[in-house]
């Protein structure tokens, strides 16, 4: 009878490493759709008005392609999937009571805005959950969208928002997964067009928004009707309303 031949040990090792490297491989291409497809934050911090640009204001554009009066976060990139969004609309106590409606009208009106401009309509977020444990915790990837207020520590910062995607690899594939904004609770928030001394809600909330949606920063001097410029103040309610570039903008990143 004719034996078989024994596979050295070290043949053996290696051929189970191998299949084990190959599966992981296979993983981490499932999970993050390819080596062009890695999943990134890009954080933008609205500051309140300035005269001069915030060093890293450039990181509004990581394509560095000049968009005139629109720009992307990452040329291409934009939601694929609608999702709805968890609001804590509560505010620091010592800023008075009753704005939480406030809160929820002002995201909803934001929100509208961005999906009807010049009385196009685009899919782009989902709806609004009122989930008071929601926060902001430093814009972590979490699985889902969040928008709240919080104290951030420096009262020249308005709001922050970060965008979770896949920035990189050919504009057709990039994506938009997760987003996260905070609205600064050291701001004194309301309707600024009540009270032009209040930092508007809805005025913060359609920018910030549009960054969610895709939208980068501006901040030439020749853009400051844009919702998307990159600097607010007290009393500011134009940016309820798209202008446009913001209009233009838009409508070309989901057509």
């Amino acid at each position: 009878m004719m034996r078989a031949k024994r596979v050295p040990r070290v043949l053996v090792l290696l051929l189970v490493v191998a299949f084990l490297f190959c599966m992981n491989l296979g993983q981490a291409g499932e999970r993050g759709g390819g080596k062009d497809r890695v999943l990134s934050k890009i954080t933008f911090v609205h500051f309140k008005k300035a005269h001069a640009k915030p060093p890293w204001a450039g990181g509004g554009k990581p394509d560095k392609e000049d968009q005139g009066d629109y720009t992307y976060l990452s040329k291409g990139a934009k939601w694929r999937a609608i999702e709805d969004y968890r609001l804590n609309p509560d505010f620091d106590e010592n800023i008075g009571g009753g704005l939480d409606a406030l809160a929820v009208n002002s995201v909803l009106a934001g929100i509208e805005e961005w999906e009807t401009p010049d009385l196009s309509v685009l899919d782009i977020f989902g709806g609004v959950v009122i989930d008071d444990s929601a926060g902001y915790d430093d814009g972590a990837y979490r699985g889902y969208n969040t928008i709240s207020f919080d104290d951030y520590g420096d009262p020249n910062v308005i709001g922050v928002t970060s965008v979770w995607g896949y920035f990189t690899g050919p504009p057709s594939q990039r994506e938009i997964v997760e987003a996260h904004i905070l609205f600064n609770d050291e701001c004194e928030w309301g309707d600024a067009s009540a009270d032009p001394f209040l930092m508007d809600i809805q005025n913060i909330a359609t920018h910030e928004l549009g960054h969610c949606a895709g939208m980068g920063d501006l901040y030439e001097t020749g853009a400051l009707e844009e919702t998307m410029y990159g600097y607010s103040e007290e009393g500011e309610t134009k940016k309820r309303d798209l202008y446009t570039g913001d209009i233009n903008g838009i409508i070309k990143l989901y057509e």
